[in-house]
C-alpha cells in the first residue's frame, strides 16, 4: 500500500523552508508494525527521512538544470532498519553493544536517574562524582553495585547536578509535565523544530553536482555522523575530523563511517591548526556537533565562520539547544529521552522507565541535519548567502511529544524482519553486516560507494578523486 506524505513531513519541510507543493510527490510503502511505541516514532522517522530524500532530489534536479523532481518513496522497513543501524551492525558476525554497563537507569532516593558513561572519560567523571573507586577490571559488577548504592541515597535532581558539576553525564527522569515546567524544557518548547538562517551575504553557487560538496564533519555520536554518512551517500566529499585525545568507538565508527574518510587533528597544535585552516579554506559545509561554545575559541562559531568564509553552510547541533540554563551542557539521545518525559511515557507496567524502539531523536535529527544542508545549498543557487542551521535533540523531542507529530494509522501488526534492508561487504574493519540507507529517490544511490576505514587513519586532505577534479568540482561557489 502506498500513501502520500503525512502532516509530520509537511511540518518538517516547512521548517526547512521548502516549497510546500513538493511534498505531494512523496509516497510511503513497506511493512506494518515498524518502530512500535506509545509515541508516534514511526511518523517521526518517516518525516525526517522523507524530507531528507526530497531535499536531495530537489538539489539533484537543480544541479541537472531543472525539470521535474524524481519520485521520492520512503519504505517503512528501510527506515526502521536504518533507525536501529547500530543494533543491526555485525562485525565479522559479532553483534556490537550500544551502551556500556554504567549507561542505564538507576533508582534514586526519590525516583530514577539516567546516566551515560560509554566513553572512558565520562565513566571516570561519573565514578569520581559518586566517590566510587574504579576497579579497572573487566568485572564491573562491584562497581555497578557501588554506583547503585550511591545513587539510591541521592534525590534524582541532586544526583543530576553533582554529576554534571564533576563533568559527568546524568539526568533525573522527569514526567512530561515536570519537563514542561523546567526552564530548559520550556525554552525548547518555544523553539521551532529547526532553523535555517541566512546570516550574511555570499556568492551564488553554480550547481551541477552534489559530488562537488566538501563537508567537514566535526560531530560525534549518531546524529551528526548520520548526517555526514547521508551526505556521503549522495556523493559529497565528507571528511570527519576528531581530536586524537578522544578516540571514537570502533563499533560506532563502523556504523556511521560509511562513505566518509576519517582523520585526527589537535587544533591546539600549531601545525594541526594550519592543516585544519587549509581544509576549511576549501570547505563548503561545516557540521559542528560539540556542545555550544566548545569550538568558539578556535574561531569556529557560526558568525566567525561567516566572516572568514562567505558562502559557507554551517550546522550547529546540540543536545539541549544553545540557550537556557542547560545551553552549555553535554547530552545524548538517551539522556534527552529521560529528561523530557519520553522515558515516563514509554514506561512498562512495572513502572520502570522505558525507551523508544530506536534512538529516534539522534537518527531523526541526523536526517533533518542533512536535509538542512541540502536545502541551504539549493537556496544558494539563486540567492547566494552564508547560512547557518541550528538543531537540537531537545527540540526534536518537543516535536515528538508535543502533539505536532500525529499518527497516521496503520494498526498493529507482527514485527517485521529486517533482512531485506540489510547488506554485507568486506572492509578494513572486517566483514560488515549493515543497514542500507533509507534515503531514496528515482535515480539516486542505493548504497555507499565505500565502507568505513579505520578511525582517524586517513590523511587530512580532501579527496583526490572525482570530488576534486575539474569535472567533479562543478558545484563550487562563483567567487
Amino acid at each position: 500500500m502506498i500513501k502520500r506524505a503525512t502532516g509530520a513531513t509537511e511540518q518538517a519541510w516547512a521548517a526547512l523552508g521548502g516549497d510546500p507543493a513538493l511534498t505531494a510527490g512523496i509516497a510511503y510503502e513497506g511493512p506494518a508494525g515498524t518502530l512500535p511505541a506509545v509515541l508516534p516514532v514511526r511518523e517521526l522517522a518517516r518525516a525526517t527521512v522523507a524530507v531528507c530524500a526530497l531535499a536531495a532530489a530537489e538539489l539533484r534536479t537543480a544541479c541537472d538544470g531543472g525539470g521535474r523532481l524524481p519520485a521520492v518513496r520512503v519504505d517503512d522497513g528501510a527506515l526502521a532498519t536504518a533507525f536501529t543501524s547500530e543494533r543491526q551492525l555485525r562485525v565479522d558476525g559479532r553483534a556490537v553493544s550500544a551502551f556500556a554497563p554504567l549507561s542505564r537507569f538507576w533508582r534514586s532516593a526519590d525516583g530514577w536517574v539516567r546516566t551515560h558513561a560509554n566513553y572512558p572519560h565520562h565513566r571516570a567523571r561519573l565514578l569520581a562524582a559518586l566517590d566510587v573507586p574504579d576497579a579497572g577490571t573487566s568485572d564491573t559488577s562491584d562497581v555497578e553495585a557501588r554506583v547503585a548504592a550511591a545513587l539510591a541515597e541521592l534525590p534524582a535532581e541532586r544526583a543530576e547536578e553533582e554529576i554534571f558539576a564533576a563533568g559527568g553525564l546524568a539526568v533525573a527522569v522527569r514526567t512530561p509535565r515536570e519537563w514542561a515546567d523546567h526552564p530548559q524544557g520550556a525554552a525548547a518548547a518555544r523553539r521551532p523544530l529547526l532553523s535555517v538562517e541566512r546570516i550574511a551575504g555570499g556568492p551564488v553557487r553554480a550547481l551541477s553536482g552534489i559530488e562537488a560538496l566538501r563537508v567537514l564533519d566535526l560531530t560525534r555520536v549518531i546524529a551528526g555522523p548520520v548526517a555526514g554518512r547521508t551526505l556521503a551517500l549522495l556523493g559529497a566529499d565528507v571528511l570527519r575530523v576528531d581530536p586524537p585525545r578522544l578516540p571514537e568507538s570502533e563499533d560506532a565508527h563502523a556504523d556511521t563511517g560509511f562513505g566518509k574518510r576519517s582523520t585526527t587533528l589537535d587544533l591546539a597544535r600549531t601545525a594541526d591548526r594550519a592543516t585544519f585552516e587549509a581544509l576549511l579554506a576549501d570547505a563548503d559545509v561545516v557540521l559542528s556537533g560539540y556542545r555550544p561554545g566548545a569550538l568558539d575559541r578556535y574561531g569556529l562559531s557560526a558568525q566567525a565562520l561567516a566572516e572568514r568564509r562567505p558562502g559557507l553552510v554551517t550546522v550547529q547541533l546540540s543536545a539541549w539547544g544553545a540557550y537556557g540554563p542547560w545551553g552549555g551542557r553535554r547530552g545524548f539521545d538517551s539522556l534527552v529521552q529521560a529528561a523530557c518525559g519520553i522515558a515516563v511515557t514509554e514506561a512498562g507496567s512495572d513502572g520502570r522507565p522505558g525507551v523508544l524502539p530506536a534512538q529516534a531523536l539522534d537518527h531523526g535529527t541526523g536526517y533533518l541535519l542533512a536535509a538542512a544542508v541540502l536545502r541551504a545549498v539549493t537556496e544558494q543557487r539563486t540567492a547566494g548567502g552564508t547560512h547557518v542551521a541550528r538543531l537540537a535533540l531537545a527540540q526534536t523531542a518537543a516535536w515528538l511529544t508535543g502533539g505536532t507529530v500525529a499518527r497516521d494509522g496503520g494498526g498493529d501488526a507482527p514485527a517485521y524482519a529486517a533482512g531485506e534492508w540489510l547488506s554485507e561487504r568486506d572492509s578494513p574493519l572486517g566483514r560488515l553486516r549493515y543497514a542500507l540507507p533509507p534515503v531514496a529517490f528515482d535515480g539516486g544511490p542505493r548504497d555507499w560507494a565505500r565502507p568505513p576505514g579505520r578511525w582517524g587513519t586517513d590523511a587530512p586532505r580532501w579527496s583526490q578523486g572525482l570530488g576534486s577534479s575539474a569535472a567533479g568540482r562543478r558545484c563550487r561557489l562563483r567567487r
